[in-house]
């Protein structure tokens, strides 16, 4: 179940109004920007979106820079310089859209948090996947998390809009960047082509489990691609069946199999479709867990989590959470994050348990 989840009704142009002013002037109401976009769904939000850009566009650039400069925001005021200097951005006179004057007036983390909360739901998913590969370094991680435990609808409206955004297909991206057996494991997700029905053929789901014994723990060597046509195509249901009859066979959990017989990149991406395919709220638990303990924080993946599983299963993967560590998600992000970073996590959590 989502902790974001709307309200009824509401008016996109009293909201657009009310963001317009907590951003107004000097200084910015981020409490305000919280309240408003929080108790907001994705699509209301970009309902707002399209009314601030028609009926509000924004207060000339000229006087924004004049109020940057004045206030000393040298950031800020550098950013607009750049903008007219480059001639990358529209003319001083030009409106611009209720995002960029929430990049201009936001930062950090907080900032990123915002600006994914007002992006659609796959476009979110698409610009994670571009930035897991044309960053510094690959975030393996984020691809397997992304392409693990999307449906295929959601794998298919991925694949359509990376295309149209970026002028290449994701698959090519993919190949591009990856090598080796977890490069044909993401390709292979990257397909959606798992069988989605319920039908279980108990005859073939032990006939699966032996062939998983036999290409790992009864053979020198590994024959991955086994591992890989079955975890990667199979229905969810038949894979839980198949789970249950390896463990009769092999006398091991197959999340123990591939830890022993596999490492690295691919062993982390079919442990994840294990763990998708048996409990999806557990396995983003056990993310977002990962994302906050010991030093330092993974704020991608707390980030990507938080803000792309609000409207889903968050209320699920609380329970998860409590259930697995013994403290419930909303105590972690408060002791590890801060400030508005801190308020706006604890909204999309939804509360304390």
């Amino acid at each position: 179940m989502a902790t974001i989840k709307g309200v009824s009704s509401f008016s996109a142009e009293q909201e657009a109004q009310a963001l317009r002013k907590a951003m107004k002037g000097f200084g910015t109401d981020e409490d305000a920007i919280i309240e408003i976009l929080t108790k907001l769904n994705v699509s209301q939000r970009q309902q707002v979106l399209i009314t601030y850009k028609s009926s509000i566009g924004r207060v000339g650039d000229l006087q924004r820079l004049a109020t940057v400069a004045l206030t000393g925001r040298r950031r800020q005021f550098l950013g607009y310089i750049t903008w007219v200097k480059c001639e990358q951005r529209p003319r001083l006179h030009d409106s611009k859209d209720l995002i960029d004057d929430l990049k201009s007036e936001l930062s950090g983390n907080f900032e990123r948090v915002i600006v994914g909360m007002m992006t659609p739901t796959t476009m979110y998913d698409v610009h994670e996947l571009r930035r897991a590969m044309k960053g510094a370094g690959t975030d393996e991680g984020c691809l397997i998390e992304i392409l693990a435990s999307r449906t295929n609808e959601e794998i298919r409206r991925i694949n359509e809009n990376y295309q149209l955004q970026y002028g290449c297909t994701l698959e090519e991206d993919i190949v591009s960047d990856t090598s080796s057996m977890f490069r044909r494991v993401l390709v292979s997700l990257t397909t959606g082509n798992r069988d989605e029905g319920t039908y279980v053929d108990d005859a073939l789901a032990q006939q699966d489990a032996q062939c998983l014994y036999e290409a790992g723990e009864k053979k020198w060597g590994t024959d991955e691609v086994q591992f890989m046509a079955i975890l990667c195509t199979r229905n969810r249901c038949h894979l839980l069946r198949v789970f249950d009859a390896y463990r009769g066979i092999a006398n091991k959990d197959i999340t123990d199999s591939i830890k022993s017989e596999m490492s690295g990149d691919l062993e982390d991406a079919l442990l994840a479709v294990v763990k998708c395919v048996r409990n999806k709220p557990a396995y983003f638990a056990e993310r977002l867990y990962k994302s906050m303990k010991g030093l330092g924080t993974d704020d991608n993946t707390l980030i990507r989590v938080m803000v792309s599983r609000s409207e889903i299963d968050m209320l699920d993967i609380r329970r998860e959470f409590l259930t697995m560590y013994g403290k419930s998600l909303y105590s972690f992000i408060k002791g590890d994050c801060s400030g508005d970073y801190r308020k706006v996590l604890l909204r999309l959590c939804g509360g304390e348990d």
